[in-house]
């Protein structure tokens, strides 16, 4: 299966360490062989979703348009690191059941965690009430139930995440 395209969907809450792991994972995968793109959710919204909004509708339409275009590149043997906040789970299992080399990767990060890690100031501008909708806040995340990979940033540095995460794309026959 090598160089066989699949994607890689890292979904966790703002500040979680989506961002961070894909930045490091990318390199280690080409050193593997793999050609490797990295679709940012926030990189993402500002080029292919710009003028869609946070409501539930936009926010799917915007993962549905995400895992469209990671669908396009997998399947001519592009590894697709998605790393989206993703927030509702029958959205990340509609683009699950578009791609069938689909992993998900939950960056498991306490709220309290993300809250620390947050150089924007999103989510205190969120508990003061100046931004509606925020996940985790006044919009729900809603976790993986079978996720693949578990990376939990509060207990193992970037490194060993993406170790785990190369070690179990071995042993699922991707690397």
């Amino acid at each position: 299966m090598k160089n066989k395209g699949f994607i890689l969907w890292l979904t966790g809450l703002s500040g979680a360490g989506k961002t961070t792991i894909s930045k490091a994972l990318a390199p280690a995968l080409q050193e593997r062989g793999c050609q490797v793109e990295l679709l940012d959710g926030d990189l993402v919204r500002t080029h292919l979703s710009k003028g869609l909004s946070f409501t539930k509708e936009d926010r799917d339409t915007n993962i549905r348009r995400i895992g469209f275009v990671a669908h396009l590149l997998s399947r001519n043997g592009v590894v697709v690191i998605v790393a989206a906040i993703s927030p509702y789970r029958a959205t990340r299992n509609e683009v699950r059941q578009m791609e069938p080399n689909f992993v998900e990767v939950y960056v498991q990060t306490p709220l309290e965690v993300c809250e620390g890690r947050d150089v924007k100031g999103l989510y205190a501008k969120a508990r003061a009430g100046e931004i509606k909708g925020f996940t985790g806040i006044d919009d729900p995340y809603e976790e993986p139930l079978n996720p693949e990979i578990i990376c939990n940033t509060t207990k193992e540095t970037v490194e060993t995440s993406v170790e785990n995460v190369i070690s179990k794309l071995e042993h699922l026959g991707y690397l």
